[in-house]
């Protein structure tokens, strides 16, 4: 058991204007520790539960917004937030942060925008302000949530549903009702949990559309969210062992300068879940490990011939200049980070990545909400790939389990409806002659967030 610890090598949460980094796990159960740098602030207003916080200004300056009042601070000044209390923070500095309990899913109540950190026209966040069902999730009785409750009932009991039940027509309309409970109550993050070979069947449909391109012939590949670099190294690693013929140029884009470092390394710890806080390796064979690694000790190393030509890139996938730093690719992946972006945000970052993709080109774009995917694909004139749907869409059985009690679960595959077609394809091809729309500006009764954890 470590009596001390460093500085984590990869964010734990991101916002607008901040990054943050959690040590640990402590041998302190109820206790968290974080270092923050902030750039600009916190984005939104919230208010916590239960958990107290403390923040110690390390460097840089700023204020604290705590109930109304404005707080200035500065290096060496420490700033106490009691639950039930409204606040933010804003400016540039470095914190060492302090929250006992330990977070938890649904602590934080995001109030409204900060507008020192984010150019709204609107200082609401609530997203669905006229939805009935957001009515319903913030309705709060002596402080407390009844569909909180609601949804941890629901949970024991779905826990012991034999599959042949869960998957009933009424069942499963009750579980899509309780999915949309659960994504509109619950606070978004960005999370580093990843896997080699996370979703095989998708690994080989890259393959399969890959054959058609002639021998000696150049392939650029971006992968968006690259995180800690598993992914990227998983679709190298797939194309090279298929396609050695192919000059490949892959291009792997995070918001986090740490974590575009850490897997530029490309060395993994076999022992230490940290800084992914998963099991990595988990779905790969010996075999595969063998090919893929070089074994040193306690760590592996990516073998350089995977590693060899991946353009590591630090960038906002959001942001419009996008296509000037990248240019245009043959396939674009985009998996497992728009699901932790509210719908509107999710919406407008994934039209921003589809002027990625050239003509006939793919895009890949799994973990993200089905109904976004889903709108984009049809205002954009994508057309599904249908090869290995199925497949490709139980491909990943960490987010098929999630459903219906994370908002990024997926879904169980629904032939019944009868744009089930588009809406459960994670591949499009992307055809000429069809406009890209400008991003569109979000309106009023349209402003959510991203939720950081702290």
């Amino acid at each position: 058991m470590p009596y001390t610890y460093t500085l984590p090598q990869s964010t734990s949460f991101t916002g607008t204007g901040l990054e943050g980094y959690s040590f640990g796990p402590l041998r302190q159960k109820d206790l968290d520790v974080y270092y923050i740098e902030s750039e600009k602030g916190h984005d939104t207003f919230m208010v916590s539960r239960k958990i107290t916080r403390a923040y110690y200004v390390l460097s840089g300056s700023g204020h604290f917004t705590i109930d109304g009042r404005r707080y200035d601070v500065s290096s060496g000044i420490l700033v106490e937030v009691p639950p039930k209390v409204e606040y933010s923070y804003s400016g540039k500095m470095t914190l060492i942060g302090f929250a006992r309990p330990r977070w938890f899913h649904g602590n934080d109540t995001h109030t409204r925008w900060n507008p020192d950190v984010t150019c709204r026209r609107d200082s609401s966040c609530l997203p669905g302000r006229e939805s009935f069902l957001t009515t319903l999730v913030r309705f709060t009785i002596a402080g407390k949530s009844p569909v909180g409750a609601f949804l941890r009932l629901n949970n024991r009991i779905w826990c012991h549903l034999a599959p042949s039940i869960t998957c009933l027509r009424p069942v499963r309309s009750y579980g899509d009702f309780l999915h949309a409970l659960t994504r509109i109550r619950s606070a978004r993050a960005q999370a580093f949990s990843t896997h080699f070979l996370r979703n095989r069947p998708e690994l080989e449909l890259i393959r399969r559309l890959l054959q058609k391109k002639s021998s000696g012939e150049s392939l650029r590949i971006a992968a968006l969210g690259c995180s800690m670099g598993p992914e990227a190294y998983s679709i190298a690693w797939r194309i090279r062992s298929a396609r050695p013929d192919l000059k490949l140029i892959l291009s792997a884009v995070d918001i986090s300068p740490r974590a575009v470092e850490f897997a530029r390394r490309g060395v993994y710890s076999l022992t230490n879940s940290e800084p992914t806080r998963s099991a990595i390796f988990e779905r790969m064979t010996a075999e595969e490990k063998e090919e893929f690694f070089d074994t040193n000790g306690q760590t592996v190393a990516v073998k350089p011939w995977i590693k060899e030509g991946i353009q590591w890139r630090v960038g906002d996938v959001g942001e419009p200049d996008v296509v000037d730093a990248l240019g245009l690719q043959d396939l674009v992946v985009a998996n497992n980070f728009l699901c932790h972006m509210v719908p509107s945000e999710a919406e407008r970052c994934l039209r921003n990545i589809a002027r990625l993709v050239s003509p006939f080109g793919y895009l890949f774009a799994s973990g993200i909400d089905l109904d976004v995917r889903t709108k984009v694909a049809r205002d954009l004139g994508w057309t599904p790939v249908q090869e290995l749907l199925e497949e490709v869409h139980d491909g990943d059985p960490a987010l098929r389990t999630h459903w219906p009690w994370h908002y990024g679960g997926l879904e169980p595959l629904n032939k019944r409806r009868q744009d089930w077609r588009i809406r459960y394809a994670a591949a499009f091809q992307v055809v000429p002659g069809v406009a890209v729309p400008a991003i569109p500006v979000q309106s009023e009764n349209e402003l959510a967030v991203t939720i950081s954890k702290n």
